[in-house]
């Protein structure tokens, strides 16, 4: 009977809830309905907890830009929030390794941050074309939605809502979405695709617009691979993550947010296979500069404010690149200037030469590199490494060398015992464990690597890192007593031949 009771209780209820309705609808005017709505949902929201909304669209609809918040949501949700997730929308970009997953339409997760449980949506809506011939739609740039030339149809915008306790509306705001965007950063350097840039040569009339061109950098260089004296590799190794991880440092004391290296040595010394170890060490991207294809400095500034943070800008062989030998040298040697031009003009490429004549004779010049190492313009792009290579550092005019544009000059000599140990192991397979091939005599092995590191550190032999490899790859497959006694037999002819040549007359080759 009580139960009874309730329900025709309830039916009362409702009677009374429908005849209230009615006669609000019938009798209150609609600005009192809007308030008595407004009422009724403030008293809901007073008995649930309050809740805190962010809404990311994909796109800035004012501009069209890309929203780079929203595509680092997509890409952390896709690798912390989605593990589990029954449904996910995968995605391969061009400069990927591997798909990345993001969160598919009217789809929900969850994230839990410093204990808050926050609440992710993607939500997805057609926005109709306006105006004849559907006017401007900034998300046109993504390829979706439909909607042809003419009027009506619509593009679909997307959006994430970011909901969670609106106490935690300062945690949120200040901590969560930095840390969402730190870590989408740190996951789009692993996962891109490095790339080795080179400008291309000019001449009048060019599209000044595509400065280089690009391939992807795939060297497979690294310090552990180096063959150069262990403590050196240390040393730079030390310095360059040291350089990597003080921004705030830089920004500090004043100064742009980048570091110059000069490597120097005979050719053959490994000065390629640094810079290659220094980007994957980094994970950056090379820009290679030829600058006998720059005709102007004006051009090579251009040239340096189109690169991108976390790069590598290398110029090889800047000795032979242009004459930025000692102005005092020249001044005492009473150079013609005339002649001097027409040097210049002979070590340009036809392209560049033309350009040059273009412009009534500007060309790129020493001033020109000084201010793009360390002039203003070179701030205009942060976390960037500049290395030069040469063979003769004597040759360079010493403002290219001081402090602040080359921080560290590194000298890259022949062959050391600690140097052909890693030779050994990188080619051999040669380790403190003896050879890996079964075939071979470990005693013999030992003796033969005992020999020839007596021979290079009696300093009797001058061979590069380049020559002992070239001997190890045409011993590929024989074995490594094989390679071994043929590195021997090298460096005993070396020896007898006894070089009239010092290292410092090197100039037949000008390569790593």
């Amino acid at each position: 009977m009580e139960m009874v009771l309730d329900w025709r209780s309830v039916g009362s209820l409702i009677a009374t809830v429908m005849v209230f309705r009615t006669a609000v609808r019938d009798f209150l005017p609609p600005e009192a309905e809007l308030y008595l709505r407004r009422f009724l949902a403030w008293v809901a929201a007073a008995f649930r907890r309050p809740t805190g909304t962010i809404l990311i669209d994909e796109a800035d609809g004012a501009s069209g830009g890309a929203n780079d918040l929203y595509d680092a949501a997509q890409l952390y949700l896709g690798a912390r929030c989605l593990a589990k997730a029954p449904t996910v929308r995968l995605h391969k970009p061009r400069q990927a390794q591997r798909p990345v997953a993001s969160l598919p339409d009217s789809h929900t997760t969850n994230d839990t941050f410093q204990g808050v449980r926050v609440k992710w949506t993607s939500t997805a809506r057609t926005v109709e074309r306006g105006g004849p011939g559907g006017g401007y739609n900034p998300y046109n740039m993504f390829g979706r939605g439909g909607g042809g030339g003419g009027g009506g149809g619509g593009n679909d915008q997307r959006s994430l809502m970011l909901q969670f306790p609106r106490q935690h509306r300062d945690l949120i705001h200040n901590h969560y979405i930095p840390h969402l965007i730190d870590e989408a950063t740190k996951m789009r350097l692993k996962s891109r695709e490095r790339r080795l840039y080179t400008n291309r040569a000019t001449g009048p009339g060019d599209d000044h617009h595509r400065l280089w061109t690009s391939h992807a950098f795939s060297h497979p260089s690294t310090f552990d691979t180096l063959a150069v004296d262990p403590d050196l590799r240390e040393e730079i190794r030390a310095d360059l993550l040291r350089f990597a991880a003080r921004r705030e440092h830089y920004a500090r004391v004043g100064r742009a947010w980048k570091r110059g290296y000069l490597l120097h040595g005979p050719p053959g010394t490994g000065k390629t296979s640094l810079v290659a170890a220094i980007a994957n060490l980094l994970e950056f991207d090379v820009y290679d500069l030829e600058l006998t294809t720059v005709p102007t400095n004006s051009h090579l500034r251009r040239l340096l404010v189109s690169t991108t943070p976390k790069s590598v800008v290398v110029v090889e062989d800047i000795d032979c690149s242009l004459d930025l030998s000692d102005r005092n040298k020249k001044k005492k040697g009473g150079t013609n200037a005339t002649d001097e031009e027409t040097a210049q003009l002979a070590m340009l490429s036809p392209a560049a030469a033309m350009a040059m004549a273009a412009v009534g004779r500007e060309s790129i010049s020493l001033s020109g590199v000084l201010n793009f190492v360390d002039g203003l313009w070179s701030s205009c792009v942060g976390e960037r490494l500049m290395v030069f290579t040469t063979n003769h550092p004597e040759r360079l005019d010493p403002a290219l060398l001081r402090p602040g544009r080359m921080d560290r000059k590194i000298e890259l000599g022949y062959c050391s015992p600690a140097a052909l140990r890693v030779l050994a192991k990188n080619y051999l397979g040669v380790g403190d464990e003896g050879p890996e091939d079964d075939d071979d005599d470990p005693d013999r092995v030992n003796n033969l690597m005992a020999e020839a590191e007596g021979l290079l550190a009696a300093a009797e032999v001058r061979i590069t890192p380049a020559d002992i490899a070239e001997v190890f790859m045409g011993c590929d497959g024989a074995g490594a007593a094989a390679a071994l006694k043929k590195l021997v037999d090298e460096l005993r002819r070396r020896r007898d031949a006894a070089p009239a040549t010092p290292p410092e007359a090197w100039t037949e080759d000008t390569t790593d």
